[in-house]
């Protein structure tokens, strides 16, 4: 098992979320140990039946616990909302804390659930980091195949496109078609083949509309159903308008590589350096580490891009609170020369109190102007990650 960054205070109940297979129940069975903790889990049919008809057993069961047990786990705890409440007066009036995971804030929110009013602390696991990694890490299998923990312990090329695609199958049963999350599958099933395909491209709901069948409306409500079910995340575009920000369309960046391969069907097609496809998939991996990483320290960055009328673009907007803005290019070039970052040295001589950074495979650093020049792990650190 692999250490993960993550880290979780044993003085107060949370909430952990994270797409299925990201390591929820593990990384719980390594933090609590079964003489301290109830373990509950929602995914077998046996809690599930009697729990959904009869959520006053939980009461039941929590009056039996000798006194060695202090923390009661219940896993996907999304399942049965209504234990929440009960969840609630315990906090309130007992002595048990309560870990909750959720790999779908979806029904929580749809359903009005009771998110406990902040007497639990928000967790969110994501698949696992090039750091958590360590020595295993592979730029290319990342690529390729992305970091879910069953998928790395998995090291067949042909299992791990088995299991990728059984994964995109399983999403769309388990998450959507049993939480009744849509009307009409098959409208949200192309979706997901396009909006995989459009990963980390600014949205153009009107052609995806198109594309898939549905309203733009209902296209909307489709990307809020994957952040919901953390599937991935909305990139919004940067000014310093809030209003005029809401008026252009974000970016959508898939959680993993591999899953997005899998939706977007492209599991067999190698992903070769120095290609389109390579670029494409390094920037997305390098978003979401730099999104994983702030998530884990708990810095409250928050991500953006920013595209002018006259397409010159920055990847990646990182507003550090107490630190100055950090303007991201991310290039996956083996060399990068001053002429690759025309756009990005005249944004950083715009932008006030700002820090300009090339994140690349170039091994050397090097500075041009205001401009640095940083191998992509070497730059981590620089953005304090």
């Amino acid at each position: 098992m692999f250490t993960r960054d993550i880290r979780i205070s044993r003085d107060d109940s949370f909430f952990l979320f994270g797409a299925r297979g990201t390591g929820k129940t593990a990384l719980l069975r390594a933090t609590f140990t079964t003489e301290e903790a109830l373990y509950i889990d929602l995914l077998k049919t046996s809690e599930f039946d009697s729990l959904s008809l009869n959520p006053e057993t939980l009461l039941a069961r929590i009056a039996k616990l000798t006194d060695s047990v202090s923390w009661v786990i219940i896993d996907e705890v999304q399942k049965i909302p209504r234990l929440l409440d009960l969840v609630h007066h315990q906090i309130e009036n007992s002595r048990f804390k309560f870990a909750l995971t959720g790999s779908s804030a979806r029904k929580l929110k749809r359903g009005s659930a009771n998110l406990l009013a902040g007497r639990a602390v928000v967790y969110n696991l994501f698949p696992l980091t090039f750091h958590e990694l360590g020595a295993s890490f592979d730029l290319n299998e990342t690529l390729s195949w992305g970091t879910l923990p069953l998928i790395i312990n998995t090291k067949s090329p042909t299992s791990r496109q088995k299991k990728l695609r059984s994964y995109a199958h399983s999403y769309l049963k388990e998450e959507i078609q049993q939480e009744q999350l849509v009307r009409m599958l098959d409208p949200f099933h192309r979706f997901l083949l396009v909006a995989a395909q459009m990963n980390g491209q600014i949205l153009n709901y009107a052609a995806i509309s198109r594309d898939c069948g549905a309203s733009e409306k209902s296209v909307k409500e489709y990307f809020s159903i994957l952040e919901d079910t953390l599937l991935g995340f909305l990139l919004p575009p940067f000014h310093e308008s809030i209003r005029k920000q809401q008026r252009e369309n974000p970016k959508f960046y898939f959680f993993d590589g591999g899953v997005q391969r899998a939706l977007s069907q492209t599991l067999r097609v190698a992903i070769e350096p120095q290609t389109y496809a390579f670029g494409r998939a390094f920037e997305a991996f390098i978003i979401n580490e730099i999104n994983r990483r702030q998530s884990y320290q708990e810095l409250d960055y928050s991500l953006s891009y920013l595209r002018t009328k006259d397409d010159a673009e920055i990847d990646l907007i990182l507003e550090r609170p107490g630190l100055p803005r950090a303007l991201i290019e991310i290039k996956s070039a083996a060399v990068v020369h001053e002429n690759d970052l025309t756009s990005l040295k005249r944004f950083a001589r715009d932008f006030q109190n700002a820090e300009a950074f090339c994140l690349c495979m170039d091994p050397h650093p090097k500075k041009y102007g205001q401009v640095s020049v940083l191998p992509w792990q070497l730059g981590f650190k620089e953005l304090g990650l």
